[in-house]
């Protein structure tokens, strides 16, 4: 009862809308990966991995909400500490179970981008590629579902700062969730539309990649000779996905400008 007279206060239905907010700009990454991700399956059951992974994915989510809640402690003490204070320590680190979830999910989307990008450019027949299924539909949920598991930790964490009412966070994840399914499907098409936005978006998950393994990083205290690594700002992170859109738009507009004028060279000579 008390969770339900926050949530239909002024103040709840505020905190509602704003953590609907967070959880969007929070997911962007998280989509982007599921659209690439479910690429890789047969193309009859493309759709169906995304929306199943989701779905399982937000109960999971929702379930790891209270986890967290629970065993706070676990998630930010260390569990590792290795390395001297000295400033002469070539390394040195504080790992809790949050820093290394969040490595690991960082390193694992490196892996792929970087996979990816050099199977689209060995790749000989673009058809072909299309065509060929690259992972079992049980195995692309898995992955699908388990990165949005280690995405998740930011928006929960997040969504606690603002708020303790449970319900209020578990609708804006579920109501997120379903807008992610949407979402998804349409990111998707576009990215089957339009095959040479492929290589930005890659290049984007790249860079959430990179993200994730600075925060990991610095979460877990990561330090080499002295020097600390240093998360990525969020602001940052949207600056150079600005950029990275900003270019590719530029170079795709000054490529149609040099095939155009290069036919009306062919056609007049």
């Amino acid at each position: 009862m008390e969770y339900l007279e926050g949530l239909f206060s002024l103040n709840g239905l505020f905190t509602l809308a704003m953590l609907i907010l967070l959880q969007a700009i929070l997911g962007f990454d998280n989509l982007l990966y599921i659209s690439i991700e479910s690429k890789r399956v047969e193309a009859s059951l493309q759709q169906k991995v995304r929306r199943i992974g989701i779905g399982l994915a937000i109960i999971l989510r929702i379930a790891l909400l209270f986890v967290v809640k629970g065993m706070i402690s676990a998630f930010e003490d260390p569990f590792l500490t290795l390395g001297s204070e000295s400033e002469d320590s070539w390394f040195r680190c504080s790992i809790n179970l949050e820093s290394l979830v969040v490595l690991f999910g960082g390193a694992f989307i490196l892996y792929t981008a970087v996979k990816e990008i050099f199977h689209m450019i060995s790749v000989h027949g673009l058809d072909h590629d299309e065509n060929a299924a690259q992972r079992t539909f049980g195995s692309a949920l898995f992955w699908i579902i388990m990165m949005n598991l280690i995405f998740s930790f930011d928006s929960i964490l997040s969504a606690m700062a603002l708020t303790d009412n449970m319900l209020i966070i578990s609708i804006a994840i579920a109501i997120s969730g379903i807008l992610m399914i949407v979402l998804a499907d349409n990111v998707s098409e576009f990215l089957k539309r339009n095959r040479m936005y492929e290589v930005l978006g890659l290049f984007i998950l790249f860079i959430v990649g990179v993200m994730l393994v600075s925060e990991g990083g610095h979460k877990a205290h990561l330090s080499f000779f002295g020097h600390e690594i240093v998360a990525m700002q969020k602001s940052t992170f949207y600056f150079v996905i600005a950029v990275l859109v900003l270019v590719d738009i530029v170079q795709s507009r000054y490529q149609k400008k040099l095939l155009a004028a290069a036919e009306r060279r062919a056609a007049h000579g």
